[in-house]
């Protein structure tokens, strides 16, 4: 800019776009993800505007457009053939969703400073940008989803399944209308961490070495970034954090103990653990359901809260193939 005022060429108004959720598309999915983001808007930006036109990427995630002729009115249908494009992108492509946050401004004096133009389009930007952050956060985190559930075979219909259990335990314990919202977000998101996890890790067949297990741990803090990120799942961040403690605490990734694992995660993770036994694997046949009630009661009072294990049993109305003592009893007898 100080080089085109100093050149004395003309520069009848400034375009300014700002690619929205970049950093969370970066933190979770990787910079090679947000560099094709990059490139798709850059893309666009090359192919609306004359040679004569300047298009220029001035930040991380902010281009800039200097324009050479044309009047205020021009410039505004300019700006608005940037989001038309851009729709028009995200309609074709099944990739991740590009969205702009787009600000002008006209020089409307002689001798008005290309710099001075910049910053007033700039802040027209950020205004735009303002009201629209949350439903672009939230368009993120759905594609989010999206691209998760197309990455592993293991979530297909698991949410919708997952959500019908949670929720049935929470009616059985008496829990708020609110909170019930919330589990079904939880049901849905908790493991949405793992869209930043390296396929070689997320579909390896073979057990995971000690440093790609460190590694696939990670999608809890993954999970919670993204949650923070979208006022949507700002609600269930923390849940999604913990969401693989265990009882006795063994879990992760802070090691908490009994009552002070949220009690969303410890009906999430029965509901979970009993989803994952009873659904088919392309490797395997599902459990019989009376055999993965056998595992929740071996497992209650170690992975799992042994008082919610039964309440969990009672209302899925599934019963142990051979007798089996719950972990309480089982403690009594000792």
């Amino acid at each position: 800019m100080i080089r085109l005022e100093k050149s004395g060429a003309g520069c009848e108004g400034v375009i300014v776009c700002d690619l929205d959720g970049l950093k969370q598309v970066n933190d979770t999915m990787g910079h090679q993800a947000g560099d094709a983001l990059l490139i798709a808007a850059a893309n666009i930006l090359q192919r609306l505007f004359r040679s004569s036109d300047i298009v220029a990427r001035v930040g991380g995630d902010e281009f800039a457009i200097l324009l050479s002729t044309g009047g205020r009115a021009d410039i505004a249908t300019a700006a608005a053939r940037i989001e038309e494009h851009v729709a028009h992108h995200n309609r074709t492509s099944p990739d991740l969703p590009l969205s702009l946050s787009v600000g002008f401004a006209a020089r409307e004096k002689l001798g008005q400073r290309i710099r001075d133009l910049f910053i007033e389009a700039d802040n027209n930007m950020s205004r735009k940008k303002l009201h629209l952050s949350q439903s672009n956060r939230s368009s993120v985190v759905q594609t989010l989803a999206k691209a998760l559930e197309a990455r592993d075979f293991i979530t297909e219909g698991h949410a919708d399944r997952l959500e019908s259990m949670v929720v049935s335990v929470a009616q059985e314990l008496g829990l708020s209308e609110h909170r019930l919202c919330d589990l079904r977000l939880l049901a849905k998101f908790h493991d949405i961490g793992k869209v930043g996890i390296k396929d070689q890790i997320l579909f390896k067949p073979a057990k995971l070495s000690e440093e790609e297990t460190a590694a696939m741990r990670q999608h809890c803090a993954i999970g919670y970034r993204i949650a923070q990120a979208s006022p949507d799942l700002m609600p269930v961040a923390d849940w999604i954090y913990k969401h693989h403690e265990w009882w006795d605490g063994t879990g992760y990734p802070l090691g908490l103990t009994g009552e002070s694992i949220p009690l969303e995660c410890r009906i999430l993770s029965i509901a979970d653990a009993f989803d994952a036994m009873v659904s088919d694997r392309p490797y395997r046949k599902g459990l019989p359901h009376e055999h993965a009630v056998e595992e929740l009661y071996r497992y209650a009072g170690s992975q799992f809260d042994p008082k919610l294990v039964p309440i969990f049993l009672k209302v899925m109305e599934v019963e142990p193939k051979s007798k089996v003592l719950p972990f309480v009893s089982l403690k009594k007898v000792d």
